[in-house]
């Protein structure tokens, strides 16, 4: 997390949570998901969303492919953004060196530039915790909630655009 000039606040503009700033709430979920397929599902989701608020932990050159990939998700589904990632896994197996297969991305917006946004309308920090759980009241409404993250996501990067 880069530290914003107000102590306690995420670079996304949320405040801390009872689990800390959203860097916390990343490592919790990514932690809980590694025992529980049906929250690992939303992995890639995950991902793309967490460094797309907070870019300044991820690599640059990945934030266009992940901007494209949560709007795969939120046009045609998890499934659909879930048979993407397997046929590039599958590409990169076939014993070649590893590329980016983007034609199934090119439909969608590229990245737009002057980003980050200074705020997004639902970040990790918003992510309930019950029984040290995040799925605790099921994965259904655990994928809607990572669903609303993505759509904010998408929602503060497309603002940017003039």
């Amino acid at each position: 997390m880069t530290d914003s000039p107000v102590v306690g606040q995420c670079e996304c503009g949320a405040a801390a949570g009872p689990l800390g700033t959203c860097v916390n709430y990343y490592h919790a979920v990514l932690s809980e998901e590694q025992g529980d397929p049906g929250m690992y599902r939303w992995h890639a989701v995950v991902v793309c969303a967490y460094f797309l608020q907070h870019p300044s932990e991820a690599h640059p050159k990945y934030l266009d492919g992940q901007f494209r990939q949560l709007q795969l998700c939120l046009d045609r589904g998890l499934d659909a953004l879930l048979r993407v990632g397997a046929r590039q896994v599958a590409r990169n197996r076939r014993g070649t060196r590893p590329v980016d297969d983007l034609e199934p991305l090119s439909a969608y917006a590229p990245l737009p530039p002057g980003g980050p946004p200074p705020h997004f309308r639902a970040t990790f920090r918003d992510l309930p915790v019950r029984d040290g759980s995040f799925v605790s009241d099921g994965h259904p409404a655990y994928g809607r909630r990572i669903e609303t993250i993505a759509e904010a996501t998408v929602e503060s990067w497309r603002s940017l655009q003039p």
